[in-house]
């Protein structure tokens, strides 16, 4: 194969060049401004309180302060709904809890989908969570498993 001179000339040009380039072209300072991280419970609430500890734990870390912002309703809807609206730049976090993935199901019709909508930065606690039903409305429609588990 015949490279032509002027087609080689472009390739050494950029790959000369290409060195130089990525040390102009830096990445930018994370937060370079206060950040929001919305809590969709009512000040006070577990993960209320998880949310400041952990907020006040990345301001000092990180150098900028993190804004605590209590949006309750909905079932946390009301704040999932803002976090979604927001500029997508990584400045507006929403603190989730399992109602978020109950109202995914639960709600036919939301303003936002959670799976498409929210993209997730980190797990910061696991909680079991247990599924109750009154012993007496386990019928042979309900599923093996809860059948199974009625004695226990």
């Amino acid at each position: 194969m015949k490279l032509p001179r002027r087609r080689f000339l472009h390739l050494a040009a950029g790959a000369a060049a290409l060195p130089a380039m990525s040390r102009i072209a830096g990445a930018q300072v994370y937060p370079s401004r206060p950040v929001r991280l919305i809590v969709g419970l009512a000040a006070g609430s577990s993960l209320d309180i998880l949310a400041r500890l952990m907020g006040h734990w990345l301001s000092e870390r990180l150098g900028q302060p993190f804004v605590i912002e209590n949006r309750p309703g909905a079932g946390t809807n009301v704040a999932t709904e803002a976090v979604v609206r927001s500029a997508p730049d990584g400045y507006t976090l929403l603190a989730v809890s399992p109602a978020n993935a109950i109202n995914a199901t639960l709600y036919e019709k939301l303003n936002f989908n959670f799976i498409g909508d929210i993209a997730p930065v980190a797990s910061i606690v696991r909680e079991p969570n247990v599924m109750v039903v009154n012993c007496a409305s386990l019928t042979k429609r309900s599923s093996p498993t809860a059948r199974r588990h009625r004695a226990v």
